[in-house]
């Protein structure tokens, strides 16, 4: 993390700080509703503490249905430019590792005292929409409440109950109604899924590696699958950001936006198509891609994590821009949306922080607390530790992916050419899935194509998994 500027300590002033508060903000300057007694509840991985946000959901006539996402509201406290608002804003990211997760604020906040844990009362911004029967956002505001977590739930208890694999999770099993709290979520998260895709939002599938301990020992690596309940937070955090984007545009505020540009290497995705039979357009053209991607998913279901890989990797990262008012920032390229912002996860993400305090100093009538040459060096920057936090994740991954691989030394495998660059020509296996560098036999190589490798060698410090075409 050092060496890619970025500080894994908190420093003493941060850490007093933090300690030195009683308790969690109760006041807020800008009209709080009190929501305590919404049926609320956090649905995110198994050890999660630094809990950002709840939701719920209720049944209007007609079809509609109201969905509130509340955000913590971390800005309570953490007051801009005090010590741990300097360090958050440095790292401007947590940074999760397999062995150790790296906070971007200290844990007596993040997972306490800023997180909406269960059975506590916490200040929070809410995104509150009405979605009609056919998907459509018809109306959203914002505003900031009081809240409280009625149910701490887990996706991996979650997603198979919806997917009609598994028993119902505590507390939706105990008969207090929310098991149709949650598949009324699920059913409002599909609506908006739904219009998404109809407007050209790109659908992918990947297969992240996940390690497995056994106390402090890494054993082995196991492939995250594709889960109903990720997908619907997925979807309603999609449609708040959108929410908080408009809300901040409309009150004609600068803010950061979360953009993709159109890609750069359309060419090789519309080759890629080519060789599947199907053809791109020679320019960037969402609807199409996405009709593609679509097609290919139902006609070869078992290579489709490789594909979305390809045209993920070839469109290209995100980054975070200013807008001014008045401005037209680029978009969201892959989920074909003008105006979006990042806004619910302000423990854990910089830009959400900033966010947060944009849209209370707009209900509070307080001045725009940064101005547009502010919000675009803190865009930059947090373009930037984005990306190196990124390459650090990696590279642990690949340390950790290296220690298993490394009894595997000769063996072949089949694999896709996940990068090609400068730097040299790069694969993921399809079992397992980890990546390395062809060392040997890599020209000619590019992205999407299949080949068969063969692992020569692992650096376990260095994350190196080498292989050499077969």
């Amino acid at each position: 993390m050092r060496e890619h500027g970025l500080e894994p300590q908190f420093p003493p002033d941060a850490v007093a700080e933090a300690n030195g508060r009683s308790g969690a903000p109760t006041r807020a300057e800008e009209p709080v509703r009190d929501l305590r007694r919404l049926a609320w509840c956090s649905i995110d991985n198994d050890d999660s503490r630094d809990l950002d946000q709840l939701s719920v959901a209720e049944s209007l006539p007609g079809g509609r249905v109201r969905v509130l996402v509340a955000i913590a509201d971390v800005d309570a406290a953490v007051p801009r430019q005090s010590a741990v608002d300097r360090h958050a804003a440095l790292n401007t990211t947590s940074v999760y590792t397999p062995a150790k997760m790296y906070p971007m604020l200290p844990e007596r906040l993040s997972t306490d005292l800023t997180s909406l844990g269960p059975d506590v009362d916490r200040l929070a911004v809410v995104v509150d929409i009405v979605v009609s029967p056919g998907g459509e956002v018809e109306h959203a505001e914002v505003y900031g409440a009081q809240v409280r977590n009625q149910a701490k739930l887990a996706y991996s208890a979650v997603g198979p109950w919806l997917a009609g694999e598994g028993n119902a999770p505590h507390p939706a099993g105990a008969g207090n109604g929310f098991d149709a709290q949650l598949r009324l979520q699920y059913d409002v998260a599909e609506r908006l899924d739904r219009v998404r895709q109809e407007h050209g939002a790109l659908k992918f599938e990947s297969t992240e590696l996940a390690p497995r301990f056994d106390g402090d020992a890494l054993v082995g690596l196991q492939a995250d699958s594709p889960n109903p309940a990720k997908l619907l937070i997925e979807n309603l955090m999609i449609a708040a950001n959108a929410a908080t984007a408009r809300f901040l545009s409309e009150r004609r505020l600068p803010s950061i936006r979360r953009v993709v540009r159109q890609p750069k290497r359309w060419d090789r995705i519309v080759e890629l198509a080519r060789r599947t039979g199907a053809s791109l357009p020679d320019t960037p053209d969402l609807p199409a891609l996405a009709a593609f991607l679509a097609a290919r998913k139902a006609a070869a279901p078992a290579t489709f994590a490789e594909l979305s890989l390809a045209v993920v990797k070839l469109i290209g990262s995100g980054e975070y821009t200013v807008d001014a008012p008045g401005d037209e920032a680029p978009g969201h390229f892959a989920l074909a949306i003008r105006a979006y912002t990042h806004s619910t996860a302000p423990n854990r993400r910089y830009p959400d922080l900033v966010t947060q305090r944009l849209i209370k100093a707009a209900l509070a009538g307080h001045p725009v607390p940064y101005s547009v040459e502010e919000l675009g060096q803190i865009a930059a920057h947090c373009t930037r530790q984005e990306d190196v936090a990124n390459a650090v994740e990696r590279q642990v991954r690949k340390s950790a992916a290296a220690l298993v691989m490394a009894a595997h030394v000769g063996e072949q495998f089949d694999a896709v050419v996940a990068g090609a660059s400068d730097k040299g020509v790069f694969v993921k296996l399809v079992s397992p899935p980890v990546e390395g560098k062809v060392v040997r036999g890599e020209r000619g190589l590019d992205v999407g194509d299949h080949v068969r490798v063969r692992l020569q060698g692992v650096d376990v410090e260095r994350g190196f998994i080498d292989f050499a075409t077969a």
